[in-house]
């Protein structure tokens, strides 16, 4: 059975009860039954935190499997034992509020410009992201910075909903954040709607408005290349 990922349904979620399926002792990891950590992937690292009375150092999918690499040096729990894990609220809830801030950026630059994303990655409080712009506008930092911020006072609520892959499909909006690269093994797609801005096709964690995050700060802008330019943020206290 693959492992449930209790945070694609509650991101505030921070703590659950659950049971090992399986256990690498040589890289020190098991894997869950249910987790309450996001494993490393679309631009969002991991979750940190504690399992089984050992510090979370790492979570990662493999298959239908999500691994939890723990640090310390004592045995391990057994297939079968029900171990309680809890994530770092703190860095996780930071990881929510940079995410939903990327979101908005990207709803921002689409409703202004209708220049796509291709590519961003994030830490806790401070992110970037990669536009389709040749040449960047003028002015455009501190013109982003402000239509960001306004975006993100005006407290947009945001939606999660799980749809059909063949419903999915035929959103306009998931179409442009190419919900058609996810497989077509996936028969269910994860939608986060900030409503009135941006909806994407997602399964990372975001806060429940966008209040929540506070204020983003240009940091800098950079030319990766013809046609691909960066932007690189980080979120502060409102």
């Amino acid at each position: 059975m693959p492992t449930e990922l209790l945070f694609l349904r509650d991101a505030y979620q921070r703590q659950a009860d659950t049971t090992v399926v399986d256990v690498d002792p040589g890289a020190r990891r098991l894997a869950l039954a249910e987790t309450v950590f996001y494993a490393t992937g679309g631009g969002q690292p991991s979750d940190r935190g504690s399992l089984a009375g050992f510090p979370v150092e790492d979570v990662r999918k493999a298959g239908d499997l999500v691994w939890h690499t723990l640090g310390g040096d004592g045995p391990l729990p057994a297939v079968g034992d029900v171990v309680h894990g809890e994530v770092d609220w703190e860095r996780r809830h930071a990881l929510m509020r940079t995410h939903t801030a990327l979101h908005v950026l990207c709803g921002v630059i689409w409703n202004e410009w209708e220049v796509p994303v291709t590519g961003g990655n994030m830490e806790p409080l401070s992110a970037r992201m990669d536009f389709e712009f040749d040449p960047l506008p003028q002015g455009f930092g501190p013109r982003i910075e402000a239509l960001v911020n306004d975006a993100l006072a005006a407290d947009h609520p945001i939606e999660v909903s799980f749809l059909p892959r063949s419903v999915a499909v035929l959103d306009e909006d998931l179409i442009r954040t190419k919900v058609s690269l996810i497989p077509e093994s996936v028969p269910e797609i994860r939608v986060v709607d900030i409503v009135g801005l941006d909806k994407q096709a997602d399964g990372g964690t975001h806060v429940r408005s966008t209040a929540e995050v506070g204020r983003i700060r240009v940091v800098k802008t950079e030319s990766k290349g013809k046609g691909n330019k960066r932007i690189r943020v980080e979120v502060v206290d409102a």
